[in-house]
């Protein structure tokens, strides 16, 4: 860390001469500022919290938390971070700080302009360039993909809210990336109907969805692999597991379900409140319904505030059609997998918050008294989505790496 330069926006902070710039025009940096945005941008893949600033940054000096605001607001004007959208450091409600731009690492012995940089913008926080790439499956559909990072492979099963390129600079997914792709290389894309993917397509059905999963894995020449399933996509995850059994050797299912809303209906009740629930969506998808879209997006995100609604909301108009939104829920619905998930023959992760308010934590109860070889982790949390602000985030990572290193 001490001996790169990170590069976000206009700005280049130069590590080992304790100096930022600004288009390669040195920029005046009260020393404690500069020294806190070294300490957020090196630290970058996680909230750092205020003790540890004042530990780092002033050592043994006390001072008051006054002292780290008046800091922390210097660093903020230095780089331009002066809205009130927090778009390079953002604060995390009791939890501290985190540097969240987009940045580029290159190493001060790299001659100028020989290009060797180990992350781009295109790929912040410290992974390596995203390379996309199209196949196309059996009926024509056009599928993109993404790899990022190096090492062995993982292939995450794709799940809708995607955009292959957006999710870099999105709260909802980029601390997801960062995260998966660390020490690994990380392989995810568009399903059809979103994202670079094909929007109009013939076909829009599971089947569908397991069979562009395996385009992928052809088209990536993958033979033996982890695979990772978030939500729906865990259902995908859990089809393909069945179908390849000789493809994939573990198996990680995050915020996933067996049955959809319809099919888990147990009584007349609960059929009228699933009916109710798709019935909303449609209005709200249909009509761009600002009052329903932001009840959708705090189902995924209990905990954000008003600013990550309206980001999450932002993002997921950008990720597909209103009537693709439709189709989506609609097939979410009726996915059942309930009938095949014994039939999973690998060691497996269930990874689910204990107080999902979109996805009951008893349908993780369900995968794994279904799948023999499972385990189930419930974490203390309210989010369908896991964000990079809460304590969970981290323990999620930890039990992924732990699991995929056995």
């Amino acid at each position: 860390m001490v001996g790169d330069n990170y590069r976000f926006g206009e700005y280049e902070l130069d590590m080992p001469r304790h100096q930022l710039r600004r288009a390669g025009e040195p920029v005046h940096v009260e020393p404690r500022a500069l020294d806190l945005l070294c300490h957020l941008v090196g630290r970058r893949d996680r909230v750092v919290s205020k003790n540890e600033l004042l530990d780092e940054v002033w050592g043994d000096r006390f001072v008051s938390e006054a002292a780290l605001t008046t800091a922390l607001r210097t660093a903020r004007l230095a780089v331009g971070d002066t809205g009130s959208r927090q778009q390079l450091i953002r604060t995390v409600h009791r939890r501290g700080y985190q540097f969240v731009a987009p940045v580029t690492v290159a190493g001060v012995d790299s001659p100028a302009g020989s290009g060797l940089e180990s992350a781009t913008a295109d790929a912040p926080g410290g992974a390596d360039r995203q390379t996309i790439r199209f196949c196309r499956a059996d009926d024509g559909t056009r599928i993109a993909y993404a790899t990022v990072g190096s090492g062995p492979p993982l292939l995450k099963a794709a799940n809708w809210m995607s955009h292959l390129d957006l999710e870099w600079t999105t709260p909802v997914w980029s601390h997801w990336l960062r995260g998966l792709a660390r020490n690994r290389q990380l392989i995810r894309y568009d399903e059809r109907g979103c994202g670079l993917s094909d929007w109009a397509v013939p076909g829009f059905t599971f089947e569908d969805w397991v069979d562009d999963l395996e385009t992928v894995v052809e088209a990536m020449g993958l033979d033996r692999f982890p695979l990772l399933g978030v939500s729906q996509g865990g259902a995908v995850a859990v089809a393909y597991a069945v179908r390849r059994p000789e493809r994939v050797s573990r198996l990680v299912l995050a915020g996933a379900y067996a049955r959809g809303r319809q099919v888990r209906a147990r009584d007349e009740a609960e059929r009228d409140a699933a009916d109710l629930d798709l019935d909303l969506a449609r209005v709200g998808w249909m009509h761009q319904d600002p009052s329903f879209l932001r009840i959708f997006a705090s189902q995924f995100l209990p905990e954000g505030t008003p600013q990550d609604w309206e980001e999450f909301t932002a993002f997921q108009q950008r990720t597909t059609s209103p009537a693709n939104g439709v189709r989506f829920l609609e097939e979410f619905a009726r996915i059942d997998v309930s009938d095949i998930a014994h039939r999973v023959d690998c060691p497996t992760l269930i990874i689910h918050s204990r107080d999902d308010g979109r996805v009951p934590a008893s349908q993780a109860s369900e995968l794994a008294a279904l799948i023999p070889d499972s385990r189930l982790v419930l974490l203390k949390s309210r989010s369908h989505l896991l964000t990079a602000f809460e304590p969970a985030w981290d323990e999620f990572l930890t039990h992924i790496d732990a699991f995929l290193a056995e």
